[in-house]
């Protein structure tokens, strides 16, 4: 237990008990090499204030359904989810229970009026009632002769907690595994700070903490500490961060307590905090093209962006409003610039705060998760985007720039919630844009020159020595640069939508010079541009890519003295964006101006990006 654990919680450190696992049925069908599951940990529902307004009734056990393949408000998947976690605000549990409970003690409050009426002023007056540390519950909804906040949070707490129990298969099946979780959805200024926390078992706090109880990202480890590993036997949890593209450089900057240590700050982060949300449906945050400090010139930067140039770099400091598309745009945005930053911590302080996996979600805010489909996008808003054209006039933010976010990825033994928490706690996960294609990595010293033709890759990369995405290299051998391996294999797609072929993987590096300058190299290391194409007046797509593409690459100007990360982006041939497949249902004399708007494109590349793997001079 590091000492920030015992500053942070307030008791006397003490050895780590085993971790609690929840009572249940083996996996009849358990993996040492790891099975491939496909999930979303990052969805909303009626619980929700921005859902509920929206007409949205679908609860967390709707949700849950839904995830399993079951129909829900005339949706249904195609393919149901190995897992999923229902993840609504923790702030206003009790304000929308009540605002929306006939007999309250609040129902017929000006307040609760306009909020079940849905009113664009009650929308923004929600909102905006998150942002700042000085936020508070309004008086006139909790407190004297209101609500019983407290109370009522635990009510709709524990309901939470049920569907999450009833949706989780205990028996040998191992046929789906839900998580209980919640979103803590604090901001500055309009900069988000939101992260989604995802607990490992059954144990969890009494009740969840939200921006009003814990204002900042340090009190919110604080108290999950202190209520959860400090207070509960077998309470394991994970802060996930998301959406840094709307941060203005806040989420990453370190926010350092009065009195406090920045290296003892920097490990309860790593701690806490080893995963990143890369994408859903408010964009990507990979990389950007305008933003210096990302490497050089890369042309797959500009997928799915919320912002389009011109904006003002951040340079060095940062920002305001990115929530409302406003203020400058920073390096610390987006993964490259961030795992920069922790590759230069660790260089200061001896410790890396940023050694982040990646994942990605939907953030439906229908009750949806999973719902990643391009041609069959539905919105992400309830009535708010219930037809093609309300969808591509920017009622929700970013309007024709939001899409249908994407999917976690995670290589676990079995379909349990400790195995697939423990693999989101290591980082041997990755995020995909909506597809399920298979993605495997490895790095070691000793790798192969023939892996990809072994047949059998994970046993003869793990004989070798060989690390997967999430893991640090172990102590170097030779002389030589390590070995990054990958293999990828396309999603085979649903009856009536087959997947797309694979054009390309690369590798993308990351390390510090002599000068402690982050550097960026971007290489191909299978496949390549195959002059796929497709027709925009039909959306049929002519595909020359590769079911599955393998392909080793060893670093040729590897530096032992240097801190350095490798991680992965395998890219699909393209297909018609969600956008312009909405486009082509209207008469061309009513397109709404997205239709035509240059910056939004009509095709993309959809895509999976890895985990990193580390490597520390002297690990």
């Amino acid at each position: 237990m590091s000492s920030w654990t015992c500053l942070m919680s307030q008791s006397a450190c003490r050895p780590e008990p085993e971790p609690f696992v929840d009572r249940r049925e083996p996996c009849a069908e358990r993996n040492p090499q790891r099975n491939l599951y496909f999930g979303d940990l990052h969805v909303h529902t009626s619980y929700s204030f921005d859902a509920w307004i929206n007409d949205v009734r679908t609860d967390p056990a709707g949700a849950y359904r839904f995830a399993r393949g079951e129909e829900v408000a005339g949706l249904k998947l195609a393919r149901p989810l190995d897992f999923a976690a229902v993840t609504d605000h923790s702030e206003y549990l009790a304000e929308v229970e009540g605002c929306t409970t006939p007999g309250s003690a609040v129902y017929d409050s000006p307040r609760c009026t306009d909020f079940r009426a849905g009113s664009a002023a009650a929308l923004v007056s929600f909102g905006l009632g998150l942002d700042g540390d000085d936020a508070m519950r309004w008086g006139d909804l909790c407190g004297d002769g209101a609500l019983d906040c407290p109370a009522r949070i635990g009510a709709v707490w524990a309901r939470v907690q049920e569907a999450a129990e009833a949706a989780y298969d205990r028996s040998a099946a191992c046929e789906f595994t839900s998580f209980v979780a919640y979103e803590w959805s604090g901001s500055r200024m309009l900069s988000n700070l939101h992260r989604n926390v995802i607990f490992r078992s059954s144990r969890v706090p009494d009740l969840p903490v939200s921006h009003f109880e814990a204002p900042t990202a340090g009190e919110l480890w604080q108290r999950l500490l202190g209520d959860c590993r400090d207070s509960l036997p077998g309470c394991e949890v994970l802060a996930i961060p998301h959406n840094s593209n709307w941060s203005n450089g806040n989420l990453f900057t370190p926010e350092i307590p009065a009195g406090g240590d920045e290296t003892e700050l920097a490990e309860v982060r790593a701690d806490l905090e080893p995963l990143l949300e890369i994408y859903q449906h408010k964009g990507d945050s990979e990389c950007s093209p305008g933003v210096a400090g990302l490497g050089p010139p890369d042309e797959l930067c500009d997928f799915e962006k919320l912002r389009a140039l011109p904006f003002d770099d951040c340079g060095d400091g940062t920002g305001s409003q990115g929530m409302v598309g406003r203020g400058c745009v920073s390096r610390l945005d987006f993964l490259r610039g961030i795992l920069l930053a922790g590759l230069g911590a660790e260089q200061r302080l001896g410790v890396n705060p940023f050694r982040l996996g990646v994942i990605a979600g939907t953030d439906t805010h229908n009750g949806t998760p999973g719902n990643v489909e391009e041609a069959s996008y539905p919105g992400h808003f309830g009535k708010r985007e219930s037809d093609p054209v309300t969808r591509l006039t920017g009622n929700v933010p970013a309007g024709a720039r939001n899409g249908p976010g994407g999917l976690t990825a995670v290589w676990a033994e079995e379909n349990s919630r400790e195995a697939l928490w423990d693999a989101l706690r290591r980082r041997e996960v990755y995020g995909t844009s909506g597809p399920r294609m298979a993605v495997r990595v490895f790095a070691g010293w000793d790798l192969a020159d023939d892996l990809c033709d072994s047949g059998d890759f994970v046993g003869a990369a793990e004989a070798a020595g060989g690390v997967p995405m999430g893991a640090t290299l172990p102590d170097r051998t030779g002389d030589d640069g390590p070995v990054i391996a990958v293999s990828a294999q396309m999603d085979p797609g649903s009856e009536g939508a087959p997947g797309s072929l694979l054009e390309r993987i690369q590798v993308i590096k990351g390390w510090q010079d002599a000068q402690g300058v982050g550097q960026i190299t971007v290489v191909d290391v299978a496949g390549g541009p195959d002059g796929s194409t497709v027709d925009e007046a039909t959306c049929s797509a002519d595909q020359r890519g590769s079911p599955l593409l393998c392909g080793l690459w060893r670093d040729p100007e590897f530096d032992p003295e240097r801190p350095a990360f490798y991680y992965v982006r395998v890219v699909e041939d393209p297909v018609c964006r969600w956008s312009w497949r909405d486009c082509l249902t209207i008469a061309e004399d009513a397109r709404p101006p997205a239709c035509s708007d240059p910056t939004i494109p009509r095709t993309l590349q959809e895509r999976a990006w890895t985990s990193p793997v580390w490597y520390s001079p002297g690990a």
